[in-house]
């Protein structure tokens, strides 16, 4: 009997399961039925409507941005016009005494030469990234894009080439303002508050890698205040969007189209991007950019101490209740802290009413100030808190 109710079981669960599954099919269908209808709508609305069916919950279009901002992106091409070295020196390839030496010396000795040999003029050319920041033509870049340049064509996103003349730049910031004979159609783009840019939040870099042309990449900032050392002023952002030969001097965009940083440089041990980018902030390169068009230098305040950070060692060691400020290892005769009373091992702990906790941000503070400018400062010394006011001086543009 068992076996019997067995054979007869198979049957009827089998059936039960059959129904199940039709009954789940129709469902099934009948839940596709809309999705089916959309997506055949999607493909007759074209690809806006096909886009946001596929776009996933939660994710970043940036294609607004980059439409409205991408016009006011430029590409930057250079001649520089430099002196080359011969691959074969004279001593390694011709031989000495008689008429070849008499003649080859008077060749190797002419005006261009060095004592190793003849340098040739060479045409060489480079390509950057730009912006516009002013509709009457004024563009800001890197300083190392058009550094000894002897023509400068700018290239607008419409294709049309613009000649640009040199306004002003500053080295020390590797920032330049350059301009060209704007086209009434020309677009401006404004800058952010750098200082308000946060550690994961969207950016958006817009240039012209590898002379490709307008190209966009996305990222986060990684970090902020990176010091790598490039000089005094360094506090980069670090972003991770891609960044490649080509890119300097183009923008970093925030998701409301705001210019937070100028791409400047890249840590790559190959060359190329490795998600390690580095963008001036708009603060300082606003202000820089605005005393460039004003008077073509930049005048940085000069102190004229030599100076180190305070680690943990030394303010334990200096009675200090933290590792802070700016320790001063030598003034300099005749200058402005010579002149206020500073001394070897005063320890600067704020300037002009701001907080120094480390000898990058005196040099920072210090370049920012006007010249002839009367400001006070707060030093440690022998266990003592000093205030002392000086003038600052002009750091030599030399």
């Amino acid at each position: 009997m068992s076996n019997g109710h067995a054979k007869h079981a198979g049957p009827v669960q089998g059936r039960r399961r059959a129904t199940w599954r039709y009954a789940v099919v129709a469902i099934v269908a009948i839940a596709l039925v809309p999705l089916l209808s959309a997506g055949f709508q999607a493909a007759d609305d074209g690809g806006a409507s096909r886009s946001e069916a596929v776009m996933p919950p939660g994710a970043v279009s940036f294609a607004d941005v980059v439409e409205r901002v991408s016009p006011a992106v430029v590409n930057i091409a250079v001649t520089k016009r430099t002196r080359s070295m011969p691959t074969a020196v004279w001593p390694d390839r011709v031989p000495r005494g008689g008429e070849f030496e008499q003649f080859f010396r008077r060749f190797f000795d002419a005006p261009g030469s060095t004592p190793d040999g003849p340098r040739f003029p060479r045409e060489v050319r480079g390509a950057g990234s730009g912006f516009v920041i002013d509709a009457a033509g004024y563009i800001a870049t890197n300083q190392h894009v058009i550094d000894g340049a002897e023509e400068i064509v700018v290239t607008l996103q419409s294709g049309e080439q613009l000649d640009a003349m040199v306004i002003g730049q500053d080295g020390r910031t590797d920032l330049a303002l350059i301009k060209v004979d704007a086209p009434p159609a020309l677009t401006a783009l404004e800058f952010g508050d750098s200082d308000r840019a946060r550690v994961g939040e969207w950016v958006l870099a817009i240039g012209n890698p590898f002379g490709l042309g307008g190209t966009a990449t996305a990222g986060i900032i990684s970090a902020r205040g990176r010091d790598i050392r490039s000089g005094p002023y360094d506090d980069y952002l670090q972003i991770d969007a891609p960044i490649n030969s080509g890119n300097s001097g183009g923008p970093v965009f925030n998701t409301s189209g705001e210019v937070i940083g100028v791409n400047t440089a890249i840590y790559s041990p190959n060359g190329g991007s490795i998600g390690i980018g580095f963008a001036i902030p708009a603060n300082q390169a606003k202000a820089i950019l605005d005393e460039l068009r004003a008077n073509g230098v930049v005048e940085r305040g000069w102190l004229g101490v030599s100076i180190r950070s305070v680690d943990r060692e030394l303010a334990e060691s200096l009675g200090l209740d933290e590792a802070r400020g700016a320790r001063i290892a030598r003034v300099e005769p005749g200058s402005p802290a010579d002149r206020a009373g500073l001394l070897n091992g005063d320890v600067i702990t704020e300037f002009d009413g701001e907080v120094v906790d480390s000898a990058r941000t005196l040099s920072r503070l210090v370049g920012a100030t006007d010249v002839d400018e009367r400001i006070s400062i707060e030093v440690w010394r022998d266990g003592e808190t000093l205030e002392l006011n000086l003038v600052l001086g002009e750091l030599s543009t030399a």
